[in-house]
């Protein structure tokens, strides 16, 4: 209760005699009520204060926390990047295998032999071999009979003018792996394709105004293949392709 009733007695009048003698009854009104109300306003204060300080220690982190974000946005487009690249998912898949090997075009000079074959390099970028696997004459050697996935890929920049300002068409680009074993008894064709640059529209893909022609054919399988199977690449319109940055590889990794 938030007042207490005290009974104090009256003096009365003596003459009276104690059984007429008058009873007043004084209320006093007690502390607990006001000491409650002053509790509950420095409370209330005592919320306001640190709501203050966190807001303000909130907006000035704010920048930081936004910077912060912003890397981390960054840094996650870029591993997605990464991910959706061909040549990085195969390098991390080939770099777990047992056997292995990956290779990288050479640079190819325009004054060179028009039917000499794209060199492969394995001492150079990302190139490797683990495993057994050789590169010898410019062919991978198989260093066991198993199951084997077989990838390649050629990219190619084609100039679709013709030097007097006339544009070229339908210019073909083929991109062929071959298989060379004792078990068949010959050499066989593992994977081919072939694409057709410079076409009527300019608004083709992979078609670069002044810059001409741009795409990559890219080839990839599993193959049962035998201990000393020899593979090898052959493409055409070297003078077009393009060897810089990992455009242009060759592999295979075990299974």
């Amino acid at each position: 209760m938030d007042n207490m009733v005290a009974y104090t007695a009256a003096p009365g009048d003596v003459e009276q005699g104690p059984e007429e003698r008058t009873v007043v009854l004084l209320k006093k009104k007690s502390s607990a009520a006001w000491i409650w109300k002053v509790s509950v306003a420095v409370l209330f204060v005592a919320f306001c204060i640190v709501g203050i300080l966190l807001f303000a220690w909130y907006w000035n982190r704010r920048p930081e926390m936004l910077t912060q974000s912003g890397q981390t946005e960054a840094l996650m487009e870029k591993h997605t990047a990464e991910k959706t690249d061909p040549q990085y998912t195969l390098r991390r898949i080939s770099s777990k295998a047992k056997a292995a090997i990956h290779l990288e075009a050479g640079s190819y000079d325009e004054d060179e032999e028009v039917d000499k074959p794209l060199e492969w390099r394995s001492g150079q970028g990302q190139a490797f071999a683990q495993g057994g696997f050789q590169l010898a004459n410019n062919q991978i050697i198989i260093p066991q009979t198993g199951l084997y996935f077989v990838y390649s890929q050629a990219s190619f920049r084609v100039s679709c003018n013709d030097g007097e300002g006339a544009r070229r068409r339908l210019t073909p680009l083929s991109h062929r792996i071959w298989r060379d074993s004792d078990s068949i008894g010959s050499k066989a064709s593992l994977m081919s394709a072939v694409r057709s640059a410079c076409q009527n529209t300019a608004q083709e893909d992979g078609y670069i105004v002044g810059q001409g022609w741009y795409n990559a054919i890219y080839l990839g399988a599993v193959f049962q293949l035998n201990r000393g199977d020899k593979l090898w690449t052959e493409t055409n319109q070297l003078s077009a392709l393009e060897t810089e940055d990992g455009k242009t590889f060759f592999g295979v990794f075990a299974l």
